[in-house]
């Protein structure tokens, strides 16, 4: 399936691209959030990091004719105040991420993200890391497992496929995507697989995220890139599950508040200032159309701030 990128032009609306300043996308991915600002820009610079150098090899080529405008960076976007730091790069005018996986990556069937197609367990955006879901999968204890499902899939029965997959293993490698399958199935209770949403689906999240860090990587972007923000910048965050949203929640809430002090104290002592406005009071969903059309947009939520 082509790539559709979510919520484009709520996102570019809301990043309000000026033509001379300096930009970054920090998921670049297949490159429709990059194309739609550099298409505003002037005199000003993209910076488009991806840890998936396919991704960056393909994006390189369809998006060949502003080469003069971007700069591509194969790095983590949680690096992002480094790697602009690294090309003498201060602060900037904006900042994007869109944290879902694209859909070639999905689709791609030796990456191992899907639960419906069968292949080696994967799960790496960065192919030149060493951390897979195979290993994962095969070397954790019964305790690590049970929190890394129940903690990044919010999965109810995360004991039961756990217990599962010591089990099996202890027998012979998991090897495939699909022997997991079995597995889950096999692990929970019979009402839970007649439900609408695929067994495994909260499994498959659990271990993406643990795979890639992706929530680690998260909360590192928000610790710095506010700090390298323009006043007036904005940073608009494209999350796809509650783990991700709920992070971006806290941290923009953070950085707005005023005062941190506890509230009995007398006066305030913390001498904290509020460093973002928050625009997207509610985060922004697609509308019918945008989901009918990519029905991966269902569950995708933007949230927006401004330096102040």
């Amino acid at each position: 399936m082509e790539h559709i990128s979510v919520l484009l032009k709520e996102s570019i609306d809301g990043l309000m691209v000026k033509p001379g300043g300096i930009y970054v996308d920090g998921t670049l991915g297949r490159g429709g959030h990059t194309l739609e600002i550099v298409r505003k820009l002037k005199t000003g610079k993209l910076i488009a990091i991806d840890c998936d150098t396919e991704a960056i090899n393909e994006t390189k080529e369809k998006l060949n004719s502003y080469k003069e405008k971007i700069t591509y960076i194969h790095g983590n976007f949680k690096d992002t105040a480094k790697i602009l730091e690294n090309i003498n790069i201060k602060t900037i005018d904006g900042a994007i991420f869109d944290l879902g996986v694209s859909s070639p990556q999905l689709d791609d069937i030796s990456r191992g993200f899907s639960y419906q197609s069968e292949t080696k367990l994967d799960m790496r955006m960065d192919k030149s890391q060493t951390k897979t879901a195979y290993g994962l999968i095969n070397t954790l204890s019964e305790n690590e497992l049970t929190q890394i499902l129940r903690d990044y899939g919010e999965e109810r029965y995360a004991r039961l496929i756990a217990k599962q997959i010591i089990n099996k293993r202890s027998k012979s490698p998991i090897e495939t995507t699909f022997d997991l399958n079995d597995i889950i199935i096999k692990a929970i209770p019979a009402a839970a697989r007649r439900e609408k949403q695929h067994p495994s689906k909260r499994t498959f999240q659990a271990l993406r995220i643990a795979v890639g860090d992706e929530l680690g990587a998260l909360k590192e972007m928000l610790d710095t890139v506010p700090d390298i923000l323009k006043p007036g910048a904005r940073i608009c965050i494209i999350s796809f599950h509650s783990l991700e949203d709920r992070i971006v929640k806290r941290a923009f809430s953070h950085y707005a508040t005023k005062c941190i002090c506890p509230n009995d104290a007398p006066v305030c002592i913390c001498n904290k200032s509020p460093l973002l406005k928050i625009i997207t009071k509610k985060p922004i969903g697609p509308d019918t159309s945008e989901t009918q059309d990519n029905p991966r947009a269902r569950s995708a939520k933007l949230r927006i701030a401004e330096k102040i």
